[in-house]
């Protein structure tokens, strides 16, 4: 879910720049009429296929149910949580920063922007209800929730993304050993394997403290992630059971931000804008609720 809902994010504004001339990768001082028609005509469409997709592709393997909730707040070590955090962060930002690029207002760009990740979610979420597999979590919407609440919250308090969302993977051996479960390819390990994900806060020095000479793009970062997940998944059919521990994982390292590398191009600043939810490799520091710690020359 995770990796489908960043490309959907990702269509949303390279589909817009992509069909306009190089002169056109700049934001609009102005509002831009036909632009603003455009980025709501191309979420619209790109939502409705998604959804219609989802269901057809998805749900459509499931018995259908009556409207039901679950509570899965105590699974998966909450790492889907996280990546509903994430996720409605990142859409959010992209749908702000496309009716940016039309020229739209602040306001506008908070209302009908920074809130798309979280209608685009919740309505997954009500689909998740009708299905007798699934259900309605409240604490996805939550998770959701508190994704938008992060992005506006900042708008509100510092008119920029101090602390930005970001993601990083690396595949498993769990993977490999049971492909069905956890993904056969990478694409697919990207969006079921939680033990090969990792989420990021990551923090912009130079916005916190103005006066520093540190790099403008020198970001440090606190990240998230968890190992044995879950136990019953594993298929060791084929080779002996070994043991598997489960524990959480909190890191911390340097990150690059992006946006803030100086370019006179429109185009690599909507380049940089749109991988930047990326977590750049760097030398981490690991602690593991076991009572580990573990030093990385390189972790992504």
């Amino acid at each position: 879910m995770i990796v489908f809902l960043i490309l959907l994010g990702f269509c949303s504004e390279s589909y817009l720049y992509a069909q306009k001339k190089t002169p056109f990768f700049q934001r609009s001082d102005t509002l831009n009429k036909k632009r603003r028609t455009a980025v709501y005509v191309t979420e619209a469409a790109l939502a409705t296929v998604t959804l219609v997709a989802l269901n057809e592709a998805w749900y459509a393997n499931y018995e259908r149910s009556g409207f039901h909730s679950l509570n899965d707040n105590d699974q998966w070590m909450q790492m889907d949580k996280f990546g509903h955090t994430f996720s409605s962060y990142y859409i959010g930002k992209m749908g702000m920063d496309a009716l940016a690029w039309a020229g739209e207002t602040k306001k506008n760009q908070l209302i009908y922007g920074a809130t798309l990740g979280f209608v685009f979610l919740t309505a997954i979420e009500v689909l998740d209800g009708f299905s007798e597999e699934w259900g309605f979590s409240t604490g996805d919407v939550m998770a959701n929730a508190l994704g938008t609440g992060l992005l506006i919250g900042q708008e509100l308090l510092w008119d920029e993304q101090r602390i930005q969302m970001k993601f990083s993977f690396m595949t498993t051996d769990y993977a490999k050993n049971n492909p069905d479960k956890l993904g056969s390819t990478t694409l697919q390990q990207i969006l079921k394997d939680y033990n090969g994900q990792t989420y990021w806060l990551s923090m912009n020095v130079n916005s916190f403290f103005k006066e520093s000479n540190m790099p403008k793009w020198l970001n440090v970062a606190v990240g998230y992630g968890a190992n044995g997940l879950p136990e019953d998944s594993y298929d060791f059919s084929t080779r002996p059971p070994s043991p598997i521990e489960s524990y959480r994982q909190f890191f911390a390292s340097v990150d690059v931000d992006l946006t803030k590398i100086k370019t006179n191009s429109d185009f690599l600043k909507t380049v940089f804008n749109v991988f930047n939810f990326i977590k750049i490799p760097a030398p981490t520091l690991e602690y593991r609720s076991n009572g580990e710690f573990k030093f990385h020359f390189l972790y992504f």
